[in-house]
């Protein structure tokens, strides 16, 4: 079942990816905390790479003005995360996630079977609005669609 907005996000392990690499827990990451955490079906792919992480960058300054923090989640190992912040010249404060084995993505019900495509299980392509670790707003993609989980779409939203 996919999470609710009321519903408070699941405590899960993932890593933290920047210059180094760490564990840390979602209850830690979003506790206290005002988040857009935003969910890529993969690092490296097409949409993801042209235009779904570059218009977070480019408007991380637009949400750092509301007191918000930005994530961003794929359902691929920490080492394809570095890397594709490094690429995508990522700028510092965005957070990278890396769900690795899915389980934080599976726990919030947004997986994606990408089999079809040679990808495996994935992330939906999503965002939520977070607030102390507590779902206020879920947007979650059509296939093929980036419209309301882009950096526009929640800056408006959340009234940024």
């Amino acid at each position: 079942m996919t999470i609710q907005i009321g519903q408070s996000l699941p405590d899960i392990e993932l890593s933290v990816v920047g210059e180094e690499i760490r564990p840390c827990r979602t209850g830690e990451l979003f506790a206290g905390s005002r988040v857009v955490l935003f969910a890529v079906p993969g690092a490296f792919t097409p949409t993801c790479s042209s235009r779904h992480l570059p218009g977070y960058a480019q408007r991380y300054a637009d949400f750092q003005e509301t007191g918000v923090k930005v994530m961003c989640l794929a359902v691929n190992d920490a080492y394809v995360m570095q890397a594709w912040a490094r690429a995508q010249q990522v700028p510092p404060g965005l957070l990278m996630l890396a769900d690795g084995n899915a389980s934080f993505t599976r726990a919030l019900g947004l997986e994606l079977d990408g089999s079809a495509f040679g990808m495996g299980l994935r992330a939906r392509r999503f965002a939520l609005y977070v607030e102390g670790g507590v779902v206020r707003l879920l947007r979650v993609e059509a296939p093929g669609e980036l419209r309301v989980s882009s950096a526009e779409a929640m800056l408006a939203a959340i009234g940024g």
